[in-house]
């Protein structure tokens, strides 16, 4: 008896197979890329993350037999938006989380709630760029004659579930993501649909998030070699269900992930209000646990930009070499809003910067700087965070980054509380996956016992003298966004018809 998780990520598929004791059997990714056609815009073709997600789970059943897997369970990347008509086809490439033009769609919604506070009285979110709403409102007005053939509207996760089941349906944890759902009531917010000038029958079926929401059918187990009728689970929103995964399943803790963007979160016992709506206030995928987060568009994605700046293929040897300059890269400070940025400045136009370069600079403090620059906005974010009560005894670090001992004593010293790893946190939304699989199957009673396999496998505790040094580069990087703003704001206003594939 073994449980699936399938995540659908950005920048790749993981499939990973867990034994009702815990132990991770079997994994494995398959990568692969999103587009840019303009800057700010992000998409992907839904059949890269089928393939993906084919070429994941044939790799880990080489291991662990199909006849083995009892259930399976979901996570991906959450607020995408993937149109398909009547019959099930997609009818364009899927909007992703990270893309930013539909800034005027995402005010216009905000206006046509009847304002702020009145849109937080309805959902308790912001309406921010990145929700899957404006994508929907964007593509009614830009492509009219298209949408006028959408006849369901999707988060990835829940794509793959329609491949594997011919379910249409979501869960609420990727529901509160879409900015259309009441994360208080747990339901879709008809206040907010009965507003908004599209089709709110659309949207999927929702239900929690261990529920069965659908069967393995004929034609989803000849595409993934999976027995049919094996139940598939709700699953959760990648930025959701990684914290059943590092066992940050009641108040006490944070999760910070660095993978392609930055997610800081921990668990609420109730929904608390959320003031300004500058962060993020979601179902969690347990029903009576809710999930506070902020986002960075721009995490590993720094990393990676500059590692194809530099014309460097080894990250680890980037980051051996960072290590070799001391704490605030000698006066070297990176703003990282390479994409825009969601929390805590929900500002399409931002702009990423180095501030402080001198000759003695080098590849090595630029590397040093983008990391550090991470964790300020992870910091940036936590700031917002404490104003809602939530305490910083201890951060759970997951996502690629977490692999990174450089990257962990970091976040210690910036936060100033011990950084720990837990087993299975560096695979993502999959374990998480995977674990909430075996809350449904009745092999954990929920998800506090199932996080209980999470055990620790590192820990790294404070430097005094690293964090002097950080509580005063961070002074300086919060006074960088507000200086810069205006420049930004000008910038953005420069006509530009090049692609970035042209760039």
């Amino acid at each position: 008896m073994a449980y699936l998780g399938i995540d659908i990520g950005t920048s790749g598929c993981k499939a990973l197979v867990l034994s009702p004791e815990g132990e991770i059997l079997a994994t494995h990714t398959a990568a692969y890329d999103f587009d840019r056609p303009q800057f700010g815009w992000t998409e992907q073709d839904p059949r890269v993350w089928i393939e993906g997600a084919r070429t994941s789970v044939a790799n880990v059943l080489r291991t662990v037999p199909a006849d083995r897997i009892v259930a399976v369970g979901l996570s991906g990347q959450m607020h995408g938006f993937t149109p398909l008509d009547r019959e099930g086809q997609v009818l364009r490439p899927a909007i992703l989380w990270n893309d930013q033009r539909n800034a005027a769609e995402a005010a216009d919604i905000v206006e046509m709630a009847g304002g702020p506070d009145a849109l937080l009285s309805m959902t308790n979110n912001d309406m921010l760029t990145g929700y899957t709403a404006g994508k929907i409102l964007w593509m009614q007005r830009k492509e009219p004659g298209l949408f006028e053939k959408v006849a369901h509207a999707l988060n990835p996760k829940d794509y793959l579930r329609c491949i594997l089941t011919g379910e249409y349906a979501t869960e609420v944890s990727d529901a509160s993501g879409t900015g259309l759902f009441d994360v208080r009531r747990r339901s879709w917010s008809g206040d907010l649909l009965s507003k908004l000038p599209f089709d709110a029958d659309m949207l999927p079926e929702c239900h929690e998030s261990d529920v069965i929401s659908g069967q393995v059918s004929r034609s989803g187990a000849e595409l993934f070699r999976l027995a049919p009728g094996t139940p598939v689970i709700g699953g959760g929103g990648d930025s959701v269900i990684q914290t059943l995964g590092t066992s940050v399943v009641r108040p006490g803790a944070l999760q910070t992930t660095i993978g392609t963007g930055g997610i800081i979160a921990a668990a609420l016992t109730s929904p608390a209000d959320n003031p300004e709506g500058r962060l993020q206030v979601f179902c969690n995928v347990a029903p009576d646990l809710w999930h506070c987060m902020g986002v960075s568009l721009n995490s590993g994605a720094s990393l990676a930009w500059l590692a194809r700046l530099l014309g460097a293929d080894d990250y680890a040897a980037l980051v051996t070499r960072a290590a070799e300059v001391p704490a605030g890269s000698e006066g070297l400070v990176f703003l990282p809003y390479l994409n825009g940025e969601r929390c805590p400045h929900p500002d399409p136009t931002a702009r990423g910067a180095f501030v402080g370069l001198t000759g003695r600079h080098d590849a090595r403090h630029m590397t040093r700087a983008v990391m550090e620059g991470i964790v300020f906005a992870f910091y940036d974010i936590y700031r917002l965070m404490a104003r809602m009560g939530i305490k910083k005894s201890l951060i759970k670090a997951s996502g690629g980054g977490a692999r990174s001992d450089l990257w962990r004593q970091m976040q210690a010293d910036v936060f100033g509380c011990p950084v720990v790893t837990t087993l299975g946190a560096a695979e993502g939304g999959a374990f998480g996956a995977a674990l909430l699989t075996g809350v449904a199957h009745g092999t954990w009673s929920d998800v506090v016992e199932a996080a209980k396999v999470c055990r620790d496998l590192s820990q790294q505790t404070p430097d005094l003298h690293a964090s002097e040094t950080y509580a005063k580069a961070f002074d300086i990087y919060a006074d960088l966004y507000p200086s810069l703003r205006p420049s930004f704001d000008a910038i953005g206003g420069y006509p530009s018809d090049a692609t970035e594939k042209d760039a």
